[in-house]
């Protein structure tokens, strides 16, 4: 099984220069936990709701002034549509990763690879036990 047989396809990329809030806006109308974040149609980075509220409103950032590459994980993971499931599985495991965008052969964004997407395949035990791995606080 590859990664484009259970990745939720479509996703797109959020600018690194759009609001904290518009990131935020964007997660709730869409119901997910995570953007990808491209410049010059290329992966930057990831934003999730973590990033905000840590990096964010923890540290007393204005949602409306403060951008998402403020508040971003930089050196993103990310796997390729045809890689095998469990490559993915182990990537998501060591290091601590809950979601993955999805590549294409031309490194264009096409989906996002979730831990739920694995364990609706029965192949996510492995990198749900080494994502909940208590996660050392200088990576916070």
């Amino acid at each position: 099984m590859t990664i484009k047989d259970l990745m939720t396809p479509g996703a797109r990329l959020v600018d690194p220069n759009t609001t904290v809030r518009d990131a935020a806006i964007q997660m709730r109308d869409a119901d997910i936990g995570a953007l990808p974040v491209g410049e010059n149609d290329r992966l930057a980075g990831m934003v999730t709701d973590r990033d905000i509220v840590v990096r964010g409103v923890a540290s007393d950032l204005e949602p409306t002034l403060a951008t998402v590459r403020d508040v971003m994980s930089e050196g993103v993971y990310y796997c390729f549509e045809n890689d095998d499931v469990d490559r993915a599985a182990n990537l998501m495991a060591e290091h601590k990763v809950r979601r993955l965008p999805v590549l294409d052969s031309n490194k264009r964004l096409v989906g996002v690879l979730a831990l739920a997407d694995l364990a609706r395949a029965h192949t996510g035990q492995s990198a749900l036990r080494g994502v909940s791995e208590q996660i050392p606080q200088e990576r916070l």
